[in-house]
């Protein structure tokens, strides 16, 4: 027996006005996930717990059955160790993610966040525009004194280590909860430190706004990538091994180095899939080979899919209908297709790991539909795959305990 978890990130919304009323779910063209729906078991699950932040770090944490409110320590440190980068008692992790603000000629507080990722920034770019800061002269001898450093992240989301620090009484604040707003009251704040981190935000965009990067990127109808953003801080995590609690070896494939380095920090192997981007645009065939090839060795695996998430971040209602579509027709359909080629009995798991709102383009910690199917039965239920129809089973499960449930005989 083979096990398959898909996590379609973000994709579980509210109803939307532009779509009829419906939700993205819905709406969108998802045959083979309403065939699983149909002949498997539908519900709902509770993937944040009561009183967190709603958002991948913790979702993915309770799906894979470990309690958020037991092993989350921050989000930084999580992708951390999915590049390898090791933390030393004292060190705090940050993600420091590559803005883009508004180039309105008004004082820097009242700037408004305008993308948290920059507009999806290419590596190359992100990767020359984080190396030039840090090696500017005065931002260079800032963050050395504060014991700051960068490890490029190849994407709109790089990590900053500090040495020897405590964040007690910092506050800082996830961009992509605040698109379109001004950006002055979520600065840091609440301790020397934050002061620190905030100089160094607005030094950034000082030096990023003119960079001929970004220039070149105004040119060509993109946003610029003209500030940075540090958030997400945690300290060195240790999770529990999943092998051992399962009784079950497995793989992890995602482009995005939050889902990997949880992976990782459980025993998990990291399947490096050739343009995977965590984007709308990603080899989304490419993790389907990758993920039925992976359990030829492996008992189970994760494939993660992070568009419907950023889209919705980005306001991009078409790009996110687009990215549960291709979900269905370009990683499901591919992989139910090979899964029987090879006559392996399976069971899959496919699930939003937490709701990401068209209106507001931001995380919700409300319910999200889950769809368990085995290959072996049809449970012939005549469900389609939405947040509605898994609500009217009445059937909500802890997002702790779906582990047990996807493993269950």
């Amino acid at each position: 027996m083979k096990y398959v978890l898909v996590i379609a990130d973000g994709s579980a919304d509210d109803p939307i006005p532009a779509l009829d009323g419906l939700t993205p779910l819905q709406y969108a063209n998802t045959p083979v996930l309403d065939k699983l729906a149909g002949s498997g078991e539908l519900g709902t699950a509770k993937t944040i717990p009561d009183g967190m932040q709603a958002g991948s770090d913790t979702a993915i944490l309770s799906i894979l059955g470990m309690d958020p409110c037991v092993y989350f320590a921050g989000r930084a440190p999580l992708e951390a160790a999915a590049t390898g980068i090791n933390l030393s008692p004292g060190d705090i992790a940050y993600r420091c993610n590559m803005l883009s603000i508004e180039d309105a000629d008004i004082p820097f507080e009242e700037k408004k966040i305008l993308s948290h990722s920059a507009g999806a920034i290419d590596g190359e770019s992100s990767d020359k525009l984080i190396a030039d800061l840090f090696s500017t002269p005065g931002f260079k001898e800032t963050a050395e004194k504060a014991g700051i450093k960068i490890y490029p992240g190849s994407s709109f989301r790089h990590i900053a280590v500090q040495a020897n620090i405590s964040f007690a009484s910092c506050v800082l604040t996830a961009p992509h909860d605040h698109l379109d707003e001004p950006l002055g009251k979520f600065l840091p704040y609440g301790s020397e430190n934050a002061e620190v981190l905030k100089s160094l935000i607005k030094q950034s965009h000082e030096i990023l706004n003119n960079h001929p990067i970004n220039e070149q990127r105004r040119l060509k109808g993109k946003l610029p990538a003209n500030c940075i953003w540090f958030w997400a801080e945690g300290t060195a995590v240790k999770l529990p091994d999943f092998a051992e609690r399962y009784g079950k070896t497995g793989a992890v494939i995602s482009a995005v180095p939050l889902c990997q380095g949880i992976g990782v920090l459980v025993g998990l192997e990291k399947i490096h899939v050739e343009g995977a981007t965590g984007e709308l645009n990603t080899n989304y065939e490419g993790k389907a080979d990758a993920a039925v090839n992976t359990l030829d060795k492996h008992d189970f695996v994760i494939v993660h899919v992070e568009a419907p998430d950023e889209c919705t971040h980005n306001g991009d209602l078409e790009g996110k209908l687009q990215a549960i579509e291709w979900i269905d027709s370009r990683v499901l359909s591919v992989m139910l297709e090979k899964l029987k080629k090879k006559n392996v009995d399976y069971r899959m798991l496919v699930i939003s790991d937490h709701r990401t709102l068209t209106s507001t383009r931001g995380h919700d910690s409300g319910l999200v539909p889950y769809v368990l199917y085995d290959s072996r039965f049809d449970a012939k239920t005549g469900m389609s795959f939405s947040e509605a129809e898994a609500e009217s089973r009445k059937t909500t499960v802890p997002g702790t305990g779906l582990m047990d449930l996807l493993f269950k005989e």
